[in-house]
């Protein structure tokens, strides 16, 4: 057990959150600045976007990249400044860092090594769509970006199909049209919101059905990093999902079919029959025969 007094005199650094625009400049908050000013140096996804940022507040400051790519190699380095009592602001290119990014990572790291973390609070687009959306705000599942992998991505889909809560995605624009034909086909064509370009001067908040959005990416020349909030599940399919008792997702699938769904998600040949085994409430090793085609096959759903 370890409890983090933020204020207080520290030994160790401090690793501070700070969120940026996510496109108007006038959003950053006063307290922001200050900590950008006074931190020993920035870490930053891309030291191009966010001098850009400095430059505007007429602040200088040095930077270091942390981001995807260098984030193994880089994060060690970090932790080793916040020990020896640096203190570092941590940044995205806009919106709240350790948001679909990689800070979260180094988040955890720090946390394990009981450095204390600081959270700004500030723009992130997730909740400034959610809010002027129409639909309902309270209760909602923020998600982030879905697989790119269209059978992975419906998997996914699948399971947040019977949910009671409003659904928040992130959603890059070449990927836009295909998620939401796979949305339509999975959830059913209930009400969304697309929203894309927030807080600058081209905002929009396109309202519909699932259905709609979907015709209307395929007309449009879709542009610009996209905030998809998606209505709950309809009163009928909650209502169903009360009289039934679900079945599980591999009751259809043969005990092969069951291994190949793991591998295909990333699992090794082992862990894949072990998981099966799990589920199955069978042998790994009667599995394994099954899998390999040593033991007599199993019918569907048995």
């Amino acid at each position: 057990m370890w409890s983090q007094l933020s204020y207080e005199d520290q030994d160790k650094g401090v690793l501070y959150l700070v969120p940026t625009p996510i496109g108007n400049l006038e959003d950053i908050t006063l307290r922001a600045l200050e900590t950008l000013k006074t931190v020993d140096y920035i870490a930053c996804e891309d030291t191009r976007r966010t001098r850009k940022l400095l430059q505007h507040f007429q602040i200088e400051q040095t930077l270091t990249p942390y981001h995807e790519h260098n984030k193994h190699h880089k994060a060690p380095r970090l932790l080793e400044d916040l020990k020896q009592g640096k203190r570092i602001a941590l940044v995205t290119d806009a919106g709240m860092p350790a948001i679909s990014d990689p800070g979260q990572d180094l988040v955890q790291q720090a946390v394990e090594e009981q450095i204390p973390v600081v959270s700004l609070p500030g723009a992130t687009a997730g909740l400034t769509g959610l809010v002027a959306s129409g639909l309902s705000t309270r209760r909602f599942l923020f998600y982030g970006f879905l697989d790119r992998k269209s059978k992975v991505r419906r998997e996914q889909l699948t399971a947040l199909s019977a949910l009671p809560y409003t659904l928040i995605f992130y959603e890059a624009p070449h990927r836009l049209q295909e998620t939401l034909g796979d949305m339509v086909e999975m959830l059913g064509d209930r009400q969304a919101v697309l929203v894309r370009e927030l807080s600058k001067r081209f905002e929009e908040y396109v309202r519909g059905t699932l259905g709609e959005l979907c015709h209307w990416a395929q007309e449009k020349e879709v542009r610009g990093e996209f905030t998809l909030i998606v209505d709950k599940a309809k009163e009928e399919q909650l209502q169903a999902i009360d009289v039934q008792e679900a079945a599980p997702w591999w009751e259809n699938k043969t005990v092969t079919e069951h291994v190949e769904h793991y591998i295909d998600q990333g699992f090794t040949p082992k862990a894949a029959i072990k998981q099966t085994a799990k589920e199955r409430d069978l042998p790994k090793r009667e599995v394994y025969q099954l899998y390999h085609g040593l033991g007599p096959s199993l019918e569907r759903g048995e």
